[in-house]
């Protein structure tokens, strides 16, 4: 691994834990190598930001494979968490993990990488019409089922051919039981947008309790 991202992998473990996990960082930048060797056009998106922590590293990565102008595009309420569904848990409460746009600004100051293009506000309020029109690779990091849902209305359409979407908190604890399974309201949005069987693939793999789906655009629907 290039010097630079190790130093900022070991500062993001320290310093961002609660969000970021090292399997995390790992599929991650492995996406990102995949769709730069292939020449994939598009943006790419963060649904869930928080303090910028997951974005900054996405930068790093695009910046290491010489792919330093691919655009980057966070989405977050910045209100904290929404009030949980029926169909989520109650790890997370409404108003928690609170952020705001000068906390992502700070996270990539302090690294001297340029801050992406940020969204607040709502998904429902903010995706219909901020989305790019082409995206290479998505990050949903939702939490919720509505959320989650939401997400996908709005970024699988936009997803080029062979285009990525990862989820974050997809737990399906048939195909990986030592996923971590607090938020099943992101599984079950998921089987609701794809339907049954889901081309939805579990990421299995790593040393910890990686909850990830990854869905790939078709190279033709026809």
């Amino acid at each position: 691994m290039d010097p630079t991202l190790k130093h900022l992998r070991d500062w993001l473990l320290r310093e961002h834990s609660g969000t970021v996990s090292a399997d995390r960082l790992r599929v991650i930048a492995d996406e990102l190598a995949a769709l730069t060797a292939r020449g994939l056009p598009g943006a790419v998106v963060e649904l869930g930001s928080y303090r910028g922590a997951m974005a900054l590293w996405v930068r790093s990565v695009l910046d290491s494979l010489g792919d330093r102008d691919r655009e980057i595009h966070v989405y977050d309420s910045f209100q904290g968490m929404p009030v949980p569904g029926v169909e989520d848990s109650d790890h997370l409460a409404a108003g928690e993990l609170r952020s705001s746009p000068d906390d992502v600004r700070t996270t990539h100051d302090a690294w001297g990488r340029p801050t992406p293009v940020i969204h607040p506000g709502w998904f429902d309020e903010t995706l219909p019409a901020e989305l790019p029109d082409a995206i290479a690779f998505a990050y949903l990091d939702g939490d919720f089922y509505a959320s989650t849902l939401t997400g996908l209305t709005h970024c699988v359409p936009r997803l080029v051919p062979t285009g990525v979407l990862l989820v974050d908190d997809y737990a399906d604890t048939v195909v990986n039981p030592r996923a971590w399974d607090g938020l099943p309201g992101v599984k079950r949005a998921c089987d609701g947008y794809f339907g049954v069987p889901s081309p939805v693939s579990v990421v299995v793999g790593g040393e910890g309790d990686l909850a990830f789906g990854r869905y790939e655009k078709p190279e033709s629907l026809g």
